[in-house]
């Protein structure tokens, strides 16, 4: 898919003078990277170009970050003013994340809190649960709830809501528990090949400028690993 396609494809689910919030697809990067692929910023600025005529550059701030194969639910600040007060509710912990995944397996309980300590390794870019004296280690804390189990397939489709956004949090702390994400190539067991099960399907956050609380849902396409949804 070319880069205008995937201009004209943009699914903006808000938009007003302060904010835009949009879906963003699999395997595109939140921001460029060294990659130089097509980006959410680069796509975003480029519609809202077209859109209102812009002359020159768009502004246009990344408060939070999906990582590449996830898709899902994300908001942008349209004004530096937004974008420093969204940035703030991010660091006080007001953005409310909620993603789906397919697991591996069974899990005991049908809800239930998740709480380690992750260790980032930089020169592989992955992380890992360690003990909480380690240096350098993060706390990562998670709730979640089962919504439906596949015997046939064994596998599970569950609900997470994050209270930390620590580095491939969710994957690698389902991965510590023996209910690695189907199709998650660093960390699985499952779907060697296929795309990483996990989307952003809710957001809140207050509106920086109104400071009315905004929910946004989005979910995936019934299609691939998703299918699992329909029954």
């Amino acid at each position: 898919m070319g880069k205008l396609s995937k201009m004209q494809n943009l699914k903006v689910l808000y938009e007003d003078n302060h904010i835009i919030v949009v879906e963003k697809p699999v395997n595109i990067p939140s921001q460029g990277d060294k990659t130089g692929d097509i980006d959410m910023l680069t796509i975003i600025k480029a519609y809202l170009k077209e859109k209102y005529s812009k002359p020159g550059e768009v502004y246009l701030g990344l408060v939070h970050r999906l990582d590449r194969p996830t898709g899902g639910v994300m908001v942008f600040a349209k004004t530096s003013k937004a974008a420093s007060r969204l940035s703030e509710q991010v660091r006080n912990k007001e953005f409310e994340k909620k993603y789906l995944c397919i697991i591996d397996g069974k899990l005991k309980e049908k809800n239930g809190t998740f709480r380690d300590y992750l260790l980032k390794n930089e020169r592989t870019n992955t992380s890992k649960v360690v003990d909480t004296k380690t240096k350098n280690v993060k706390e990562a804390i998670l709730d979640y709830e089962v919504l439906k189990y596949n015997e046939e397939i064994n596998l599970s489709v569950i609900k997470v809501c994050l209270h930390t956004g620590r580095h491939h949090q969710i994957r690698v702390q389902l991965a510590h528990r023996n209910h690695s994400l189907y199709g998650d190539q660093k960390y699985g067991t499952r779907g060697r090949g296929k795309q990483l099960a996990l989307w952003a399907f809710s957001l809140s956050f207050k509106h920086p400028i109104t400071k009315e609380r905004l929910n946004f849902e989005d979910y995936p396409e019934k299609i691939g690993s998703w299918k699992i949804l329909e029954d």
